[in-house]
C-alpha cells in the first residue's frame, strides 16, 4: 500500500530529493541527526528526561520498504501548476535503482534508555536524497513512542513501584494504539488493555468487564449482584469486577464481596475490584476497609478515569493523609493499587509533541571530505550543533549521571580532566577533574550498516525495560521530579562549540 510505503512521507520531501537529484547531489554522502528541542511541558508539570522509543518499528519498516512499480505510477501521475509531469523519468529511474534505504548507516541510542533535548538520539548516514526521504517517516514513528513512553515511566515513577497499565486504544489516534502499547510497554507498564498488539510483543493483555454487563443484566430484570456472580461463573480464578456502576459503597462492593466470599467457597482466589469513577482516593481507602473486614485483604484495588502521572502522585498523598481515619494500613493499601492510564497517555496530555527534528548536520564535498552544516535562527533552541559527533553520559563518583557531552567524532573519553560548555552560551563552562568522573559511556551504538542490522536485536522490549530501569536508577532524583525538575546538563567539548561559533560568525558576516 502507498500508504504504508516509501512514499508516506510529506510532500516537499520528494521535491527536494528531484532537485538533489537535479543538481548531482542526490548520491553525496550526508549525516542527518534527530533530536527533540525541549522536554514535555505538561502545563502544571513538566518531565525532567525522556525515554527514547520506536526505533525498532522503524528499523522493521525500513528494512521493507523500498521503490516499485506502485509507487513510479503514483509520482508520474502528479502535475505542476501548469498541467506538466512534477517528477520526470530521470528522478523516478534513480528512485528504484537506490533500493530503499540499503545504502543508509545509521547509529542510535537504543529504546529505553533515559535522553535529553539537543543530544543526537539517532544520526543517519546516507546519500543525500535518500536521508531526505527518510526524514517524515523517522520523526513520525520516533516523536509519538518518545512521548508515550516518557508519560508512562513518570506515571510508573508516581505509582511508587505498583503496576500502571495502559488501558488507551480506545482513545489513541487511530493506528496509533499500536505504537502507544509498545511505547508504554518500554515506559514501564505492567501491562495493556491492547490484545492483538499485547500478543504480538509477547506480554498478556489486561482488563476486566464494562459497565455494559451490569446494565444488560438490570435491563433484564435482573441485578448487579447477578451480573457479578454470571463473571465470576466464567472467569473463576481472574474475576476483578468493576464496581461503581451503580453506588460503589452501597451496591457495587457489598455484592463484590457477596461473589468474591461463594469464589472463596469454591477454592477460587478473586482478584480485585475495579474503580472508575468518584473521588477515587477516597473511595479506595473505603473499599480497603470493606475488604479487608471481609478477610480480602490482599485482593487488587484498580484505579481508572483519566488518571496520568500527576493524579496518582496526588492520589497516593491523599490515601497517606486518610487511611488510618478508616482503620486502614495505608501502606499496604498503596502496595495493593494497580493504576489503569488511558486517554491521557495516549494522547499526552498537555504536550502533544516534543517537537523532535531531524536535521543534516555533515555532508561530503566533491573531494569526498566532510563539511560541517549549521542551521542558525533567532529562536535559540533551534540552532544546530553542527558536524560529525559523538555522544557520551558522564558518571560522577556517586554512580550518578552528571552530565551529557556531545563532542566532535575524535573525541577521546579516557582523557582528564574533562571540559564542559554551555551549548548556548559558550563563555560559561565547568571543568570535571578525575576524581569527580567515575565513567564516561558511550551513549550511541551503531545499529544499521549499509541497510543491514548490526550490533543486536533493537527490538527487544525486555532489555528496553531493563535499560530504562537502570538509566533511571542513576539519575538524580530531582531530574526526577514530577513538578519543576532540577535541570539536566548537555554540554559541548571546547571543540564542538568552537567549530559552532566559527560557524555561526561565517554566516552572520
Amino acid at each position: 500500500m502507498l500508504t504504508e510505503g516509501i512514499l508516506a512521507t510529506d510532500h516537499y520531501q520528494l521535491t527536494m530529493a528531484q532537485l538533489y537529484h537535479s543538481y548531482g547531489l542526490a548520491d553525496r554522502t550526508a549525516q542527518f541527526d534527530y533530536h527533540f528541542r525541549h522536554y514535555p511541558d505538561y502545563g502544571d508539570h513538566q518531565a525532567g528526561y525522556c525515554i527514547t522509543a520506536g526505533l525498532g518499528p522503524l528499523i522493521d519498516w525500513m528494512e521493507h520498504t523500498w521503490f516499485g512499480p506502485a509507487e513510479a505510477d503514483a509520482l508520474r501521475t502528479v502535475q505542476t501548476s501548469s498541467g506538466k509531469r512534477l517528477f520526470g523519468d530521470p528522478f523516478i529511474e534513480w528512485l528504484t535503482r537506490s533500493d530503499g534505504f540499503a545504502s543508509l548507516s545509521m547509529w542510535a541510542i537504543p529504546e529505553g534508555r533515559v535522553v535529553h533535548p539537543k543530544t543526537p538520539v539517532v544520526t543517519v548516514e546516507a546519500p543525500l536524497a535518500v536521508a531526505q526521504l527518510l526524514e517524515t517517516p523517522l520523526l513520525n514513528r520516533l516523536n509519538y513512542a518518545t512521548l508515550v513512553a516518557t508519560k508512562t515511566s513518570r506515571a510508573v515513577e508516581a505509582a511508587g513501584g505498583t503496576a500502571v497499565l495502559e488501558f488507551g486504544m480506545r482513545r489513541a489516534p487511530g493506528p496509533a494504539a499500536d505504537s502507544a502499547t509498545r511505547a508504554a510497554l518500554i515506559g514501564g507498564a505492567a501491562g495493556s488493555s491492547n490484545f492483538a498488539t499485547s500478543h504480538r510483543l509477547g506480554f498478556e493483555s489486561r482488563g476486566t468487564h464494562a459497565h455494559s454487563l451490569v446494565q444488560v443484566f438490570i435491563a433484564e430484570s435482573g441485578s448487579e449482584l447477578e451480573a457479578f456472580r454470571a463473571y465470576a461463573d466464567l472467569y473463576p480464578d481472574d474475576c476483578l469486577l468493576l464496581v461503581d456502576t451503580i453506588n460503589t459503597l452501597e451496591s457495587g462492593l457489598p455484592n463484590a464481596i457477596k461473589v468474591f466470599e461463594e469464589l472463596s467457597r469454591k477454592g477460587h482466589r478473586p482478584v480485585g475490584i475495579r474503580l472508575d469513577s468518584g473521588d477515587l482516593a477516597y473511595l479506595a481507602v473505603r473499599a480497603a476497609a470493606m475488604l479487608d473486614r471481609a478477610g480480602f485483604e490482599d485482593v487488587a484495588i484498580v484505579l481508572s478515569s483519566d488518571l496520568d502521572e500527576l493524579t496518582i502522585w496526588q492520589v497516593r498523598n491523599q490515601i497517606l493523609e486518610e487511611a488510618g481515619d478508616y482503620g486502614v494500613d495505608a501502606g499496604s493499601l498503596l502496595d495493593r493499587l494497580v493504576y489503569g492510564v488511558g486517554t491521557r497517555l495516549v494522547t499526552s496530555d498537555g504536550c502533544p509533541s516534543p517537537n523532535g527534528v531531524f536535521k543534516l548536520v555533515a555532508v561530503k564535498d566533491s573531494s569526498s571530505e566532510w563539511t560541517a552544516a549549521i542551521k542558525i535562527s533567532e529562536t535559540p533552541s533551534k540552532v544546530l550543533d553542527p558536524g560529525r559527533k559523538r555522544l557520551w553520559r558522564i558518571y560522577n563518583h556517586r554512580g550518578t549521571a552528571t552530565a551529557d557531552l556531545i563532542t566532535l567524532d575524535g573525541f577521546d573519553p579516557g582523557v582528564r580532566p574533562i571540559q564542559l560548555v554551555h551549548p548556548g552560551h559558550p563563555e560559561v563552562g565547568r571543568i570535571l577533574t578525575a576524581r569527580q568522573v567515575s565513567r564516561v559511556e558511550p551513549l550511541r551504538v551503531k545499529v544499521l550498516e549499509s541497510g543491514r542490522r548490526v550490533g543486536g536485536d533493537f527490538g527487544d522490549l525486555e532489555a528496553a525495560r531493563a535499560r530504562r530501569s537502570a538509566d533511571l536508577a542513576r539519575l538524580d532524583p530531582g531530574v526526577r521530579r514530577l513538578v519543576n525538575p532540577h535541570t539536566y546538563h548537555v554540554s559541548l567539548s571546547p571543540e564542538l562549540s568552537n567549530l559552532k561559533q566559527e560557524l555561526i560568525a561565517g554566516l552572520q558576516m
